[in-house]
C-alpha cells in the first residue's frame, strides 16, 4: 500500500511541477511520476544543506518536493 501511495505522490508531484514550468514538457506518465519522486529526495537534500545537515538525505514534503521537481525540470530542460 505505501510503494502505490509513494507513486501517486510522486505523480501528482510531477504534475504540478510540470504546471508551474513555462513551456511544454512532452513526457508520459512514467517519467511525470519520476520526476515527482526525484524532485521529493531532490527537495529534502536542498533542505538539509539549508539547515546545515547535508549529510543526511530523505524525501521531503510537498513544497520541497515540488521545488526538488521544478529543479530537476529546469535541468533536464537544458539538453
Amino acid at each position: 500500500m505505501s510503494l502505490l501511495v509513494f507513486l501517486v505522490f510522486g505523480f501528482i508531484v510531477g504534475l504540478i511541477a510540470r504546471a508551474l514550468m513555462p513551456g511544454s514538457q512532452k513526457m508520459g506518465i512514467l517519467r511525470t511520476t519520476l520526476i515527482g519522486i526525484a524532485g521529493s529526495f531532490i527537495g529534502g537534500l536542498i533542505g538539509n544543506i539549508i539547515a546545515g545537515n547535508a549529510l543526511r538525505v530523505h524525501s521531503a514534503g510537498w513544497i520541497g518536493s515540488i521545488i526538488g521537481a521544478i529543479v530537476l525540470l529546469l535541468i533536464l530542460g537544458r539538453k
